[in-house]
């Protein structure tokens, strides 16, 4: 059941009572969004948090006409504009389903609520917010101050496998902020070294 998914995922962040757990259940909805559907379009206000049950979604923007791959998450991870989410403002950027995506989704009106309710959830979401700005520290130094071999490397050691494996490769490059020909090249010469 995917409600059990949720309560395992915060469980493993803040001890809550089972009736702790069935308060925060209720607060969330199952959804389904198919493959290459948009979850929040750019422009738009980002409503919810989807904590993804399973599937695969990329944050993306438009630049000049190209699509920017900024985020990649897969089961037990986040898909969110989360600067919309947390502001209630308009998202900067799309996210995608790269595949069939199953989501347990929760408000912005019902996570503020949680928050007056439960200290724990507090702690939940704190979690949440440090995970976000580390993952984008991380990804800034490393656009700026990491060559495009050792990011494709670190890339593949810190992703998800199923990540790595079912990412189009387009969307990886973009993600990296490496050309797509490049990260081709790359590729090329690490498999032949094996």
């Amino acid at each position: 059941m995917l409600i059990d998914s949720l309560k395992l995922l915060i469980t493993a962040m803040a001890p809550f009572r089972e009736d702790e757990l069935e308060m925060v259940s209720a607060c969330f909805e199952e959804n389904h969004f198919p493959q290459k559907s948009l979850i929040i379009s750019e422009g738009k206000k980002s409503a919810s948090l989807h904590f993804i049950v399973s599937g695969l979604v990329r944050n993306y923007h438009l630049k000049d006409g190209k699509e920017v791959t900024t985020y990649l998450a897969c089961d037990g991870g986040i898909a969110a504009s989360y600067s919309s989410f947390i502001t209630q403002g308009i998202s900067p950027e799309n996210i995608q389903c790269l595949e069939d995506t199953d989501t347990l989704s929760i408000s912005y009106e019902k996570m503020n609520w949680l928050y007056k309710q439960l200290a724990q959830w507090q702690v939940i979401g704190r979690i949440l917010a440090e995970q976000q700005y580390l993952c984008m520290a991380d990804r800034i130094l490393k656009l700026h101050a990491t060559p495009a071999k050792e990011k494709y490397l670190a890339f593949l050691e810190s992703q998800p496998a199923k990540i790595v494996q079912q990412t189009p490769l387009n969307y990886v490059a973009s993600f990296l902020g490496i050309a797509p020909e490049s990260l081709s090249r790359i590729r090329r010469n690490i498999s032949g070294q094996n």
